[in-house]
């Protein structure tokens, strides 16, 4: 198993707080949201020179958009982005609000998704991972299974997100990890009290079936802390880290 983190930031010192740090905190890699990667998206060389060094230092690259045909011509320079600088996964947030979208329109995303993802993969290298959220196409319970069922071919992942789940009335959050352990291949792990998120333990969702599921998976992918409370940047990463190894140390 392997353990990153992902969090937003708004000043270049907060971004070199967390490259400099997440290595030595005991982290295997960053999951880097939009603002951290897409002004190297167009030199690709750039980036490598000022965090090639780091390992693991795009384990993932978070991205979204609403998949209109624009949005598609950009996840496609961001595959190739992507290949150059070594990222294993695009993690895609769909930004569509769920009013919008009937059962019809989640199997055409499936479809859409399958598509790209294939083409993400056969020509670049690069898996699509699909990081529902509140509020976005994917969103109940019997979304997972519209859209699931119709993805082509595994071509599309999951990246599962504990208190966008939470969030969005899904309570039984392990029995989603194994009714769909076979599309799984990351973890955002955060947690959520009164609306907000949450640093991991200071929230009100019970993580110990959640630790119990991923070992009960035979899981050893990417289980990083998403973490999006506003807290301090290296207070949030060590508790996080801390917070994981351990339930995931004692989860049976």
């Amino acid at each position: 198993m392997k353990f990153a983190f992902s969090r937003p930031t708004t000043t270049t010192e907060d971004m070199n707080t967390l490259i400099k740090n997440y290595q030595s905190i005991g982290y295997d890699g960053l999951q880097l949201k939009y603002a951290q990667y897409g002004p190297y998206i167009h030199n690709p060389q750039e980036f490598l020179d000022l965090f090639g060094t780091f390992k693991g230092v795009a384990s993932g690259l978070i991205a979204g958009g609403r998949l209109d045909e624009k949005n598609q011509n950009e996840l496609r320079e961001l595959f190739l982005f992507s290949q150059k600088i070594g990222v294993e996964r695009i993690i895609f947030c769909h930004g569509v609000p769920r009013k919008e979208v009937s059962d019809d329109d989640l199997g055409k995303f499936a479809i859409q998704l399958s598509d790209l993802g294939q083409e993400a993969f056969e020509k670049y290298g690069v898996k699509l991972s699909l990081h529902h959220h509140y509020n976005q196409p994917v969103m109940y319970r019997r979304d997972f299974d519209l859209f699931f069922d119709k993805v082509r071919d595994q071509s599309i992942n999951l990246t599962v997100d504990t208190a966008h789940l939470y969030a969005s009335g899904i309570k039984d959050i392990d029995e989603l990890i194994y009714n769909f352990q076979d599309h799984i291949d990351n973890f955002h792990l955060k947690d959520f009290k009164n609306g907000d998120w949450k640093i991991l333990g200071e929230g009100e969702i019970n993580f110990e079936p959640i630790f119990n599921s991923i070992h009960g998976i035979n899981y050893h992918g990417w289980v990083s802390a998403d973490e999006e409370s506003g807290s301090d940047i290296l207070t949030g990463m060590k508790d996080c880290l801390s917070f994981m190894k351990e339930g995931l140390t004692h989860s049976n």
